[in-house]
């Protein structure tokens, strides 16, 4: 580790120097945004899925830029540690503090500027996911990003972690859907570099240090999104097939033929998808089960696009050379959302059925069938009765490979097993060129993993750009490195 990656947290020398940083946010921000009682910020503490618990001295609520920035400044005086939240939902144990305080950019929610022609939105970091969607829908455009937790979500939070989500085969990652960004350094300072411009080639690409930094560069504030073009129909369907190499032969087909107009290719087993019918509502779309499950999507801006027809096309190729089992074609919206549904409740279902363990991981797309396979194979013949539930994004590399723990297992000796499972999936994946976080980040679970994959000398430069911008360690200290 460096001199600075290596030093203690600090904190205020007394109770005295403590209040008078109260007092001084407070004058900041004003008193009723400056949150001292643990029981008002419970939530804030905990991670999604329970397995960390931190503690704070307090909770801002900032509603601006500048206040943002008066209270960093505040903080690196008085070398108290910040946590910058957005809405809370990372799974890796980003956002969660351990001492110091809390930022959260809840307040940071407003939409500053629409740009039809320009096809670009500029939002604070507080803004919600959902609603984003929401105003570029209603302003005749699209904002592609798309994740489970959009409805809680912030952008903010999306760039930190460069966020992926459903529709990455089509429109890329966060990296790929920003132009500009805001963002208050560890000083203080602010770098204002909320360009709209597709074309800017003056310089360091400074935007791209801080998005996918967890928070430990910088505090994101504002960012210019780019819109796409609105799709005004889409083809939707469930796709049986007998497991994850004819699943790739479908890929394949359905991507030559459709390239355009693909924007959605999840996989998923048979396991996940009885647990959504199990505990999610949800129907069975065929009338026989079977090993594995495609939900394909085309979607057009193009009114003259026939997306049925080439759907339909592209399957019937498949079944005829035995790729596919059976299909369900989405006839109405309201069966297209259905078939949706299956894939948006699948990690909440998978709750009831005890503690699992879950690996973000992605390798080149050629190599999904191979990782599903021998990944599979690994950890089933390190505990027989584990009940694997690998799922997710197929067309672009990234599975969500999870474990259910044996029906006859406590969650407890389960979760031990951690270490061991995470060593088996990570070599495999390693082995393949892959990545051991795909979309979900490094945070406090993948930090000692990211040491032992990831390139020596790209853990010393990061290192060397984290003691350079943020010497004291004093933003989200503890994640990432």
């Amino acid at each position: 580790m460096t001199p600075a990656m290596s030093k203690e947290r600090p904190v205020p020398d007394s109770a005295a120097a403590y209040k008078d940083l109260l007092q001084k946010l407070a004058g900041a921000i004003g008193s009723a945004y400056v949150q001292t009682d643990p029981d008002e910020f419970a939530g804030r503490l905990i991670e999604d899925r329970g397995l960390f618990k931190g503690t704070a001295l307090a909770l801002l609520r900032p509603a601006s830029t500048t206040e943002v920035a008066e209270c960093v400044r505040l903080c690196r005086d008085a070398r108290v540690p910040l946590v910058v939240q957005g809405g809370n939902t990372g799974l890796v144990g980003g956002g969660v503090p351990d001492g110091g305080v809390i930022l959260t950019t809840d307040r940071l929610n407003k939409i500053f500027d629409f740009d039809p022609v320009n096809a670009t939105m500029t939002v604070g970091a507080g803004c919600i996911l959902a609603n984003i969607q929401q105003a570029a829908d209603d302003g005749g455009a699209l904002f592609p990003l798309s994740l489970a937790s959009e409805g809680s979500c912030q952008i903010g939070g999306n760039l930190s972690t460069n966020a992926g989500g459903t529709a990455v085969l089509r429109y890329g990652n966060m990296r790929d859907l920003v132009l500009g960004i805001e963002v208050v350094l560890p000083d203080g300072r602010i770098l204002s570099d909320l360009n709209a411009l597709r074309k800017n080639n003056t310089g360091y690409d400074l935007r791209n240090l801080f998005i996918g930094a967890e928070g430990t560069l910088g505090i994101i504030t504002a960012a210019v999104l780019k819109l796409s073009p609105k799709p005004v129909q889409r083809a939707t369907a469930m796709v049986a097939c007998n497991g994850p190499d004819t699943a790739l032969a479908l890929y394949s087909r359905v991507r030559a033929q459709n390239a355009d107009t693909l924007s959605t290719f999840e996989y998923i087993e048979r396991l996940g998808l009885r647990m959504v019918i199990d505990h999610a509502g949800c129907t069975d779309p065929l009338a026989e089960a079977h090993p594995a499950y495609c939900l394909v999507e085309l979607t057009s801006a193009n009114p003259e696009d026939d997306l049925d027809g080439r759907l339909e096309t592209a399957l019937g190729a498949a079944f005829e050379a035995s790729e596919i089992l059976d299909a369900a074609i989405g006839a109405s919206e309201a069966q297209k959302d259905a078939l949706w549904d299956m894939r948006e409740h699948l990690s909440e279902a998978q709750k009831p059925e005890g503690a699992s363990i879950k690996h973000d991981v992605a390798v080149p797309v050629s190599r999904v069938a191979d990782f599903i396979r021998e990944a599979t194979e690994a950890v089933v013949a390190y505990m027989p009765g584990l009940r694997p539930c690998p799922f997710g994004h197929f067309g672009d590399g990234n599975i969500h490979f999870n474990l259910s723990r044996p029906l006859d297992m406590s969650d407890a000796d389960f979760l031990a097993e951690y270490p061991a499972f995470n060593r088996i999936v990570h070599d495999i994946v390693h082995r393949m060129g892959g990545s051991i976080s795909a979309e979900h980040g490094i945070g406090k679970v993948k930090r000692d993993e990211l040491r032992r994959y990831k390139d020596p000398v790209a853990i010393s430069l990061m290192q060397q750009i984290k003691s350079t911008l943020d010497p004291d360690n004093l933003m989200n200290p503890g994640k990432i490195l």
